[in-house]
């Protein structure tokens, strides 16, 4: 009996001992009494890291009441009622675990039933974390794909700049560590100007045309292919990419523009000139007011010399002949040129004539602005007398009584009066109907010069 207490003694001090599972000569007895008993020995699913548990109860002989516990990458300790070296009697309890790298799922401990069971089922998952997302502009190497304590370094794209963590590791909870980074575009993009130029203006304009294609990008200046007017222009360029980065340039275009000195209109004439009116290869016109003739070139141009061509004519009166035999001969030499007003009295002494002569003395300028020649028919024969200024007519009209006429350039008979009219109305009634486009434009820009 001593060797009983002392064998008991022995259990005694072996419990709570961790089994890591049962030797090989063990493990071929409980398999074989668990073949015996029609009980197959339970393996876990190939290829998916995990193996479920045993739990089952077999009895293969007098100490064992439940199947060995076996967990695939994971230990069970155990501790029995009778002692360390009983692992599957009844009674026992074993607690449950896994190695790193694997999560339990399942309980946590099991005990040996009466029904020669164990209280559950468990199995070792290896611990795994989702496929992390593609990066946008860059990618990512992992050391062991999705597995625990895999570490995932980034790298983004040239010209694109990390913003976030480096590096992600698979914890054990199934998480990645850190969160998502990203790539940010931080490189500017390039865009180059062309170099600044001077450009001379071709003959007859004045401007030069821009030449070159730049696309997507901001444009602060002339747009390519539209025309530079004569000075300095300062052309900027600024590019954007779709990060918002922003890169410009700048270049400047110096447009000249060759020039004559400023042509001077003749004295009672104007210039009517092409372009810009003194730049190269403009043409500038000289023309005389109606009542005068011009002499000299008609046409004077500007030359790559900045010099003009010819020299500038004069505007001098218009010749009057009066050796005329009919009053059409005379009023022919002012078709187109000169208004007439001819003015008719019976005599030097009518009270009508001598007042209107008075105030169209007074009004000669304003006459002469809008090119009125005064044609005076005076008298009864045989003493009636012809005078246009200071020429005698040898043609003359036989009238009663006074009387003023008003014809157009063109001859036409516009208006007429049997009693003085004073400058002003006369003035006003030219100016509203019978200057031409030209004139009303040279007024409008000259004035008038008489006030």
């Amino acid at each position: 009996m001593p060797e009983r207490g002392a064998r008991r003694g022995g259990l005694a001090a072996r419990r709570g001992q961790r089994w890591r599972g049962p030797t090989e000569t063990r493990r071929k007895r409980e398999l074989s009494a668990g073949e015996c008993r029609g009980r197959p020995r339970h393996r876990g699913a190939e290829g998916k890291g995990a193996n479920p548990l045993p739990l089952r109860g077999s009895l293969a002989h007098g100490d064992t009441w439940c199947a060995t516990l076996n967990i695939h990458r994971g230990e069970a300790t155990c501790y029995s009622p009778r002692g360390g070296s009983y692992r599957s009697s009844l009674g026992t309890r074993c607690e449950l675990s896994c190695a790193r790298g694997y999560r339990l799922v399942g309980p946590s401990a099991v005990q040996c039933l009466p029904s020669r069971h164990w209280s559950g089922m468990a199995y070792c998952r290896q611990i795994r974390c989702h496929v992390l997302p593609a990066v946008l502009r860059g990618s990512y190497v992992c050391s062991a794909g999705v597995q625990m304590d895999s570490r995932c370094d980034y790298t983004c794209l040239p010209g694109y700049q990390l913003e976030g963590d480096r590096s992600r590791v698979c914890m054990e909870d199934g998480r990645w560590s850190g969160s998502e980074p990203i790539c940010v575009d931080t490189e500017p993009p390039k865009i180059r100007c062309p170099d600044s130029r001077e450009r001379i203006a071709e003959p007859g304009k004045l401007t030069d045309s821009a030449d070159g294609i730049i696309k997507r990008v901001m444009l602060r200046g002339p747009e390519p292919g539209s025309e530079f007017p004569e000075g300095e222009h300062v052309i900027r360029y600024t590019a954007h990419d779709q990060a918002y980065n922003r890169a410009s340039c700048k270049f400047s275009v110096r447009v000249q523009v060759r020039r004559c000195p400023v042509l001077k209109p003749p004295q009672n004439g104007y210039l009517s000139c092409t372009s810009d009116g003194n730049n190269y290869g403009a043409a500038c016109e000289y023309l005389c007011d109606g009542g005068y003739e011009r002499q000299g070139t008609s046409l004077r141009v500007c030359q790559s010399t900045q010099q003009w061509t010819g020299s500038q004519p004069l505007c001098a009166p218009m010749q009057i002949n009066v050796a005329v035999n009919s009053a059409a001969s005379l009023l022919d030499q002012f078709h187109e040129k000169r208004r007439l007003l001819v003015i008719s009295a019976p005599d030097p002494s009518n009270r009508y004539y001598k007042m209107q002569i008075s105030m169209l003395q007074q009004a000669a300028c304003g006459l002469d602005l809008r090119h009125v020649t005064t044609v005076e028919l005076v008298g009864q024969p045989p003493n009636e007398v012809g005078r246009i200024r200071e020429h005698q007519l040898s043609c003359t009209s036989h009238v009663p009584h006074f009387n003023a006429v008003l014809l157009d350039k063109a001859g036409a008979d516009r208006e007429r009066y049997i009693s003085p009219i004073s400058p002003d109305e006369l003035f006003v009634f030219i100016d509203t109907y019978l200057l031409s486009e030209r004139e009303a434009a040279r007024r409008a820009q000259s004035g008038d010069p008489c006030e």
